[in-house]
């Protein structure tokens, strides 16, 4: 293992040693696959574009999500500039380096446009951002090439089930009852909760290794915490909340996000206040740390994220005249 280490280290020097220059190109695609860009994109996409697209991207993003938390937490392995002072750190990260989550989230997200598109183009236009996202990670100093090459496999075969099984399963759970339809969604969640509560459990005896605080604090980073369940929980209830507040508002005729560019444009903006509301009113209200209580309060503070997404801010701009019911 430590020769594909240093195999890492050589080509991140070798990279980060092409100029300075990269580094605005490079930090605008991680921006392409980060949570930032992420809780902006989504919702325009559903609320203001494509329904049926945008909760594809978000069952896809958050599922995809849970998968690469359980893998961090089970391989473990450190960041480049944790690992050696040669390596710059021209971004920081707190948790594990393997896969990377920016090239596993990449593969499916941009995938699923794609599929969803069904023109070569398209494709074309995906893979380049897939790409140009991995590599990203790499010049940034924040993964290994086998971070990123074991990222873009993962996230190819999540990638794979999701277009082969999504509108099958969609289709069969629109004709159970409402109460199953929760159940189902809570059972997913409860799911991507055990395998996490696995990997971090087999973590709880071991150690961070000194030299990787030490050469992260070199670099002029934030001190490695990677040893977290909170990454699981808050993909595990942010789908829950997506998906039981999906089935409750088909039963309320559900939502068009069709309309004038004003109404699009007042949805977005009021979405993102209710957003702002739940996500950080409520992370102000709630106690933090890594004991029962604390999650059990974030579980309930995102799966109410993930509900407002997909039915509370709907059924709000219905309410108010901003939206119409699918004709």
């Amino acid at each position: 293992m430590d020769s594909i280490f240093q195999l890492g280290i050589a080509f991140a020097v070798w990279f980060q040693g092409l100029g300075s220059w990269l580094t605005v190109p490079m930090k605008f695609f991680t921006f392409l696959g980060s949570e930032e860009f992420f809780l902006l994109f989504l919702p325009v996409i559903y609320w203001c574009v494509d329904a049926g697209l945008g909760l594809r991207l978000g069952a896809m993003l958050l599922f995809n999500s849970g998968v690469n938390d359980f893998f961090k937490l089970a391989m473990h392995g450190p960041r480049p500039y944790w690992f050696s002072t040669q390596v710059q750190a021209l971004s920081s990260e707190t948790s594990f380096g393997v896969p990377s989550g920016h090239a596993q989230m990449a593969v499916g997200l941009w995938g699923v446009l794609a599929a969803y598109t069904r023109r070569g183009w398209a494709w074309a236009v995906a893979v380049f951002v897939m790409l140009m996202i991995g590599l990203s990670r790499l010049y940034l100093g924040v993964h290994f090439l086998h971070d990123v090459l074991l990222g873009w496999v993962i996230g190819a075969l999540v990638l794979w089930a999701f277009l082969s099984l999504w509108d099958k399963v969609l289709a069969w759970s629109e004709t159970r009852p409402l109460g199953q339809q929760i159940l189902l969604a809570f059972s997913l969640s409860a799911l991507i909760l055990a395998a996490g509560a696995g990997a971090f459990t087999a973590l709880r005896d071991w150690q961070l290794p000194a030299g990787w605080i030490a050469n992260a604090r070199a670099a002029g980073a934030e001190d490695p915490a990677p040893v977290t369940y909170g990454g699981v929980i808050v993909s595990a209830a942010t789908l829950f909340g997506l998906l039981a507040g999906l089935a409750w508002l088909r039963t309320q005729g559900g939502f068009s996000a069709g309309g004038p560019l004003g109404q699009r444009v007042a949805r977005f903006l009021l979405g993102l206040i209710g957003i702002g509301l739940l996500w950080y009113g409520l992370g102000l209200l709630f106690p933090r740390g890594e004991t029962l209580l604390p999650y059990l309060l974030r579980y309930l503070r995102y799966a109410l994220v993930g509900g407002w997404i997909s039915a509370g801010g709907p059924w709000l701009f219905l309410r108010l005249g901003l939206a119409q019911k699918p004709a």
